[in-house]
């Protein structure tokens, strides 16, 4: 790969990995003020694990593109219908 492939490769993966830590945070600070607890930790889940996976990989250095197109499928994914599945999971625990 060239070097400017290498750079956009370590970019995307650093901001998936901190967007992955943010959402995971504001889930947990969102449970805290009252926010459904069940659905909140169901759906942060998966951010979760592209966290860890992305905090392997920075401390590592070692990058791959299958993590990058992964996180912006899921990050779209859930982004785009977090609210739908949000009330379907509290009316499912509840």
């Amino acid at each position: 790969m060239s070097e400017k492939t290498d750079r956009y490769l370590v970019l995307i993966s650093k901001i998936i990995f901190f967007y992955s830590i943010f959402f995971v945070v504001m889930k947990v600070i969102s449970m805290f003020q009252g926010a459904w607890v069940i659905p909140n930790l169901i759906l942060s889940l998966p951010y979760l694990v592209f966290g860890l996976v992305g905090g392997y990989m920075v401390k590592y250095n070692k990058y791959h593109w299958a993590y990058v197109i992964a996180g912006v499928i899921l990050i779209s994914i859930v982004r785009y219908y977090e609210v739908e599945w949000m009330l379907q999971l509290q009316e499912r625990f509840s």
